[in-house]
């Protein structure tokens, strides 16, 4: 058993309840990238096995989202990336999960204590490699890609992303 997936085992079964209280609040915003660089390379393989390549997604706003199950502002965020895929759904717009370091079954026991099944793909990166690549520091960290492919906003640590000011900012991008 991984590191990762004892901590997830170990969180799951102490639930996330008890530390919420002890949690800061999400925060509700995304910082701007002045620099707008193209964002690397993501072509990773789903639960089901399907192949998701961020290139494939140019001309839509791409919310990447990098987490793991053992994280508790990443458990308590997935929800509300849940509702604004939902809100935005019939948009140009993608969430991807991309889950660092765990397998499909720690993942998918972390999912099955969801009210809500994601409507989003979660992405597999059992080995942590993606992490050099979009130089990741710590989880969770989000980046906004704009239709161009470009890095628009980013975030390192918990959001509320279907907080208005975040709903904001996707939808800023959405526009032609």
């Amino acid at each position: 058993m991984t590191f990762s997936s004892m901590m997830g085992a170990l969180l799951m079964t102490m639930g996330m309840t008890a530390f919420a209280a002890d949690l800061p609040a999400l925060s509700h915003s995304l910082t701007e990238q002045a620099a707008k660089a193209p964002a690397p390379v993501l072509a990773l393989k789903d639960l089901d096995g399907q192949l998701h390549d961020l290139a494939s997604l140019k001309g839509k706003v791409v919310l990447v989202n990098f987490w793991a199950t053992w994280c508790p502002p990443c458990r308590r965020e997935m929800p509300s990336m849940d509702r604004l895929a939902r809100k935005l759904a019939g948009t140009p717009f993608v969430v991807l999960a991309v889950d660092i370091g765990e397998d499909a079954d720690t993942i998918h026991t972390f999912i099955s204590q969801l009210d809500a099944t994601p409507s989003f793909p979660i992405l597999l990166d059992p080995h942590a490699r993606i992490m050099q690549t979009w130089k990741i520091s710590g989880l969770p960290t989000t980046y906004l890609i704009d239709p161009q492919g470009r890095i628009a906003y980013s975030a390192v640590g918990g959001r509320e992303f279907d907080h208005p000011d975040i709903e904001r900012q996707v939808r800023a991008l959405l526009k032609p």
